[in-house]
């Protein structure tokens, strides 16, 4: 099988996330040093389906490491999530020659890259997605740099709502998940971290609480709200009329999925995208790299969909600690 590969695709898909450069770029040049053709699959599944593809050269990834975003660019596809859709990508993959397609995105472009696979496209996924919410991997390409950003958001508001004596409620991504909102809640030693993974909506617990630290002398707070909970103006409204506490809201919104990649993400997503490459040529049949315990591996793309991956409850005991 490994001498069978002469020619690799490669597509970023769905949310874009900081890093994903990198790890294009280490695809390509990994794969031309292994003497392998590469194809770039503009805009994800969605131009794969368009047959939007060209030749990637050592110049083609050249100045991207610093860069947000992903070159290769990325989109929503819904023909992708039906039977025909999948079949026909599978169709122009064996059509144009694509003996193994590596697949860098998060849980909804694995899956896409999951059903390839059962029509024997050969799948290597990457996961790159800020929301940390791929269950085999304890890294994603992009968590890294969105929660910094986050970080040094909250840190400014902190200063206008010390100033003001406010309590400010500060809204960050990660769609069903908390990761980001837990760490840069304790990163920026907020008050109040809500997440969808331990909240039971009981507002009231909250407004005693800043009553309470009113009372003890306290002049400001921060509340980090995840996405999945969301409704936060509403939430800065209640708690202002319970309260009596001017309260803000800011949503931090798109801001946290762009800007220049940290070393970390730079770094790790290269290392995974090299990891592909070699995966593939080894002969392996659709997997999925992770990093787990300081490694980076590979496992089979069935068994990463079966995994399950929680909160640590540790880390929402210290936070919970450190705020008192």
């Amino acid at each position: 099988m490994a001498n069978k590969i002469q020619q690799i695709g490669v597509l970023t898909s769905g949310g874009d996330a900081p890093g994903m450069n990198a790890a294009v770029r280490a695809v390509v040049r990994t794969a031309l040093a292994r003497g392998l053709d590469v194809k770039g699959i503009r805009r994800g599944y969605h131009g794969l389906l368009k047959e939007d593809m060209f030749d990637m050269n050592s110049r083609s990834v050249s100045e991207i490491m610093q860069r947000g975003g992903t070159v290769l660019q990325t989109a929503r596809s819904e023909r992708m999530r039906t039977e025909v859709g999948v079949k026909l990508a599978a169709e122009i993959c064996e059509k144009r020659m694509i003996q193994g397609l590596v697949v860098i995105g998060g849980d909804g472009s694995y899956k896409g890259a999951q059903e390839l696979a059962k029509h024997g496209v050969n799948v290597c996924c990457v996961p790159g997605t800020i929301d940390l919410d791929i269950a085999s991997t304890e890294y994603t390409i992009g968590f890294d740099t969105a929660v910094n950003t986050a970080m040094d958001a909250i840190d400014k508001i902190r200063d206008t709502s010390t100033s003001h004596e406010r309590c400010s409620i500060i809204e960050v991504m990660g769609r069903t998940r908390g990761y980001i909102a837990l760490w840069s809640g304790i990163a920026c030693g907020a008050e109040k971290i809500i997440i969808p993974e331990n909240y039971d909506f009981d507002e009231d617990e909250i407004v005693e609480e800043i009553r309470t630290g009113r009372n003890f002398g306290k002049k400001h707070f921060i509340i980090i709200n995840a996405e999945g909970i969301g409704d936060s103006i509403g939430l800065a409204q209640r708690i202002e009329e319970k309260t009596g506490m001017e309260t803000r809201a800011t949503i931090l919104g798109y801001l946290q999925r762009g800007g220049s990649p940290t070393c970390r993400d730079r770094v790790y997503a290269s290392m995974m995208g090299a990891k592909a490459v070699d995966v593939l040529l080894e002969g392996k049949q659709n997997r999925v790299i992770c990093y787990q315990k300081g490694e980076f591996l590979d496992v089979d793309i069935e068994d990463a969909h079966k995994m399950e991956k929680g909160i640590s409850e540790d880390m929402v005991k210290m936070a919970e600690e450190l705020s008192v």
